[in-house]
């Protein structure tokens, strides 16, 4: 049985995995904290904002 769905979790998992592997491929593991420092750093402002 399928259903047509409005939101899909693990389609946008995928999508946000590709998306994060894509933008570390060539990093080095120090550039690779700071990229998830800076995002977690964007993601507590908008978190707080609300």
């Amino acid at each position: 049985m399928k259903t047509d769905k409005k939101f899909d979790c693990v389609k946008m998992m995928r999508d946000i995995r590709d998306k994060v592997n894509a933008d570390i491929k060539n990093m080095s593991p120090e550039q690779i904290l700071d990229y998830i420092k800076k995002g977690r750093a964007e993601y507590e402002k908008i978190i707080a904002s609300r």
